[in-house]
């Protein structure tokens, strides 16, 4: 009897195991499937997917040091950073915006977004995502 009891218990664990798992993999899924929406309305507005476009890039960070120590790993990939301490009545935080010439695909965007999350929450903020300069984003976000 109290070995069935414990394996309910075990069963259990495992199934709730595999539901949280799911479901995380679904919610990185759902913003990598943001990227795809966004090179997709870039193409519907005539892009060019061979040639580089003005791509900029925005973080929220939680303080200067955050944004020097993110501006550093990204100059040293030839972006063009700035960012700013937002106005004391809106936010304590900063906001860095970073830009590069590249060509923009699905699968490059992704790892980059999946990149650009990582390096904010290393620095204890978050990544806003990119636009392409001249388009427009797609409703539903």
């Amino acid at each position: 009897m109290r070995l069935g009891i414990w394996l309910l218990v075990i069963a259990g664990l495992v199934a709730v195991a595999r539901v949280y798992l799911t479901v995380r993999r679904m919610s990185a899924q759902r913003k990598d499937d943001w990227d795809e929406r966004l090179v997709k309305n870039l193409r519907a507005q005539g892009g060019d997917m061979f040639r580089p476009y003005d791509v900029d890039f925005f973080f929220d960070l939680p303080d200067e040091s955050a944004c020097e120590r993110v501006s550093a790993l990204l100059r040293a990939r030839e972006f063009a950073v700035d960012y700013r301490r937002m106005p004391a009545d809106q936010s304590d935080r900063c906001t860095l915006h970073a830009s590069k010439a590249i060509r923009v695909s699905v699968t490059e965007m992704q790892a980059l977004t999946r990149e650009f999350r990582e390096i904010a929450l290393q620095n204890q903020g978050r990544y806003d995502g990119w636009a392409a300069a001249g388009m427009t984003r797609p409703s539903g976000r």
